[in-house]
């Protein structure tokens, strides 16, 4: 990635959201959601060799920063708008912020979530007492049948991200950092849709000019990366990141996004697995793919962020107990702490006590064993041994294998 330009001069003027339109946002909020933490992180710091702050947004009641741009945009509704009822599409965090306080306003919600959306985001939502259609393979498709069901019905439809309401909700994130934190340089924002960054971007630029704004996207969906450069990389496939994981980003963040956001970074799936894992491990919260965007972009390349003071918006923490248990085993296999192993051995009494004694010898620990006798191409007096095993790190695998080669094993990691 190139290095941040530093816009000191930022171009606000003619936006569709001022800075007057977020603090009016604080206000319509103020009591109904969470002034999250923004809380200097030590461990995190001394990793990256930079000074970083994290934004708990995973702390909303909803578990997203989502719910600020909902309630913003539910409260101007007249008492009419209010009867006829709210329909919106959503990949899940937008979908429980406007189910969440439709309910808590008594205003009925219908919410059209993509097929593939998590689970944990669809009962999450339905909990919140919104009726619940899964349809549309993609965002965008959800989007447009949410359309033409509201306007058949005659609701209110609440856009994700492109409505200056929800936009200057979002920015209110952006206020509180730099309140906790007015001497940041450098803020790092995931980006799908572009309200967060847009509002963090008008908050931030208004407040401080100097302050330099980093929007982070997956790989797999670079769609305001492809925007704001004119490029076409592609937008496909499944993202742990399915947050941030749109097509095709609004027109108004788009634009906004083109004044006042300074770089967008690119992460892909292996670091976006290790800032969720680094997470949980070292800050001992629950981020989803799409909240640890942005310290998978800063673990991905510190360098760039040397000696600054760094603000992180962790926006959501919705993620399923499945995916997290896969996530976290699979670092454990990239850090060379588990590992599966395939041995040729003989197929007679004592081989397989053999093994796990030399394993033992090297402080390995033997966490699963399956014999393969028919399924293989050895010899008919040969057997297939495949274990997991679980050492300290990478280091300690290579004394592991050594001993195991040493003993006249055939060993291979696989």
């Amino acid at each position: 990635m190139a290095e941040l330009s530093q816009n000191t001069s930022p171009n606000l003027s003619g936006l569709p959201v001022a800075l007057g339109d977020i603090h009016a946002a604080a206000d319509t909020i103020r009591g109904a959601v969470v002034e999250t933490p923004c809380s200097y992180s030590r461990t995190l710091s001394n990793i990256c060799g930079c000074d970083i702050w994290l934004k708990f947004e995973n702390l909303q009641f909803t578990s997203s920063f989502k719910e600020r741009g909902a309630l913003n945009r539910l409260a101007a509704l007249t008492p009419e708008e209010r009867a006829r009822g709210v329909i919106a599409m959503s990949a899940g965090n937008h979908a429980q912020g406007v189910a969440y306080h439709a309910k808590r306003l008594g205003i009925p919600a219908t919410i059209v979530m993509p097929v593939g959306t998590p689970m944990v985001k669809v009962e999450n939502t339905k909990h919140h007492g919104a009726e619940v259609v899964v349809t549309g393979a993609t965002l965008e498709e959800a989007a447009a049948y949410a359309r033409s069901h509201g306007e058949a019905r005659g609701m209110i439809f609440v856009h994700p991200y492109d409505d200056p309401l929800v936009i200057a909700g979002q920015g209110t994130v952006g206020l509180e950092m730099l309140k906790a934190v007015p001497e940041l340089d450098t803020l790092v924002v995931p980006i799908g849709g572009g309200g967060l960054i847009s509002g963090i971007g008008i908050a931030a630029k208004s407040i401080k000019p100097t302050v330099r704004i980093l929007g982070v996207e997956a790989w797999l969906y670079p769609s305001m990366y492809n925007a704001i450069h004119d490029g076409n990389l592609p937008a496909r496939g499944d993202t742990l990141a399915e947050g941030i994981a749109v097509k095709s980003p609004g027109k108004i963040t788009t634009e906004i996004v083109r004044r006042l956001v300074d770089d967008i970074a690119l992460v892909n799936e292996a670091e976006l697995e290790r800032a969720v894992a680094t997470l949980i491990s070292i800050e001992k919260t629950v981020v989803e793919g799409a909240g640890a965007a942005g310290l998978a972009a800063l673990m991905s390349d510190t360098s760039r962020f040397a000696g600054q003071k760094v603000g992180l918006v962790l926006s959501g923490g919705n993620i399923d107990t499945r995916l997290i248990a896969s996530v976290l085993t699979r670092e454990l296999a990239r850090e060379g702490r588990l590992t599966q192993l395939s041995l040729d051995i003989p197929d007679r009494p004592g081989q397989l006590a053999a093994v796990a004694s030399l394993l033992a010898e090297a402080g390995a620990n033997i966490i699963e064993v399956s014999h393969q006798r028919t399924f293989s191409d050895l010899p008919a007096k040969a057997t297939l041994l495949q274990l997991v095993i679980e050492t300290r790190d990478s280091a300690h695998l290579d004394e592991v294998m050594a001993k195991l080669g040493a003993s006249g094993l055939s060993a291979r990691c696989t």
